[in-house]
């Protein structure tokens, strides 16, 4: 049975309890869709790192010295390598320790230096964590050896861009008093400089 209130607009019954229910399914439904909307922005960061090369003017050989500090997100090592080996959701120094090996390999084989046109050696260093404002990154130090005094080096950088074309590598260079920058990307991978 129906009953009307007077002083009210509610209508008790099956079709009010439908209508009710009809309201409540479409707002449950714009939170949900709201919320799958909005995961994207929460779950990546964007992909960046951070390498920065110095160039050692001091050294007094036949040869061109570069000193380079190459920071990478453990988030996105990890989505390259699996870091994370438990999976409980934390990298662990111990878990980046045990893989310091596979970084190593996986990070510099994605880069390149030329002096003059020749290759250069890159000679890797060790590793430690630096903290940026984004998290957790994995600090690879190594140097960059060209046989001769080079009077240009060209720097070939593909770091992550077959897995996430949105990668940016940022590259600070310092010679002497001098500070340069440069922004690769997929479609821009070279940075040429004098060192």
């Amino acid at each position: 049975m129906k009953s009307l209130h007077a002083r009210g607009t509610s209508v008790e019954g099956p079709l009010a309890r439908c209508t009710a229910m009809m309201w409540r399914a479409r707002v449950t439904l714009a939170a949900l869709l709201a919320g799958l909307c909005a995961a994207p922005a929460w779950a990546h960061s964007a992909s960046d790192a951070y390498l920065t090369l110095t160039a050692d003017r001091g050294a007094a050989t036949a040869r061109t010295l570069v000193h380079g500090q190459w920071d990478v997100a453990l988030r996105d090592l990890d989505f390259a390598l699996t870091l994370d080996a438990d999976g409980d959701g934390a990298i662990r120094w111990s878990e980046v320790r045990a893989r310091e090996a596979a970084i190593a390999r996986y990070v510099y084989r994605a880069l390149a230096v030329r002096g003059d046109g020749a290759a250069c050696r890159i000679v890797p260093g060790s590793q430690k964590i630096a903290e940026h404002a984004d998290g957790a990154y994995a600090a690879l130090f190594f140097d960059i050896a060209c046989d001769g005094r080079a009077s240009a080096l060209t720097l070939d950088y593909a770091l992550f861009f077959a897995i996430d074309p949105s990668h940016r590598g940022i590259v600070v260079i310092r010679t002497g008093d001098d500070v340069a920058t440069a922004l690769l990307a997929p479609e821009r991978r070279s940075v040429r400089w004098t060192p």
